[in-house]
């Protein structure tokens, strides 16, 4: 994650957390009146009140800035088939994966056909029995 996308899922964790505080202190707020008011012996048959506006609305910013923040903070999204992934590795090799920070990611094996492209060919057993039996009546 870059600096930026950082800062600003802190900033929205610091809104979420006020929110969160505020929501707290509230709902503290109106137990402790209703508490004072059923001690004064008047009735009161709606004391359930919902959240004030302004901290349901804080709670949603605070939720899509911390989205925003870690959305533009994540890679880029890999294709979905092999062949395309492994193509792109043989094309682009170690520059096309490189995260925002500059350095390779971690994920990033190399050539994906390197063991294809190594491997021995069919071993022709006639053919060594064949050279086998020539060395054993040479020696």
């Amino acid at each position: 994650m870059t600096w930026l996308s950082k800062s600003t899922t802190a900033f929205g964790l610091i809104l979420l957390a006020h929110a969160c505080y505020s929501a707290h202190e509230h709902s503290a707020l109106q137990s402790h009146r209703v508490a004072s008011l059923t001690s004064l012996g008047t009735s009161q048959s709606g004391t359930a009140t919902s959240l004030p506006i302004d901290i349901t609305i804080e709670t949603i910013i605070a939720t899509f800035i911390i989205c925003l923040g870690l959305v533009s903070g994540t890679s880029r999204l890999r294709p979905i088939q092999w062949r395309v992934w492994a193509g792109q590795i043989e094309r682009e090799g170690e520059a096309g994966f490189l995260n925002s920070s500059g350095e390779v990611e971690k994920d990033y094996v190399g050539n994906p056909f390197r063991l294809l492209e190594s491997r021995p060919g069919f071993v022709d057993i006639r053919k060594q029995r064949k050279e086998f039996a020539e060395w054993v009546k040479n020696q």
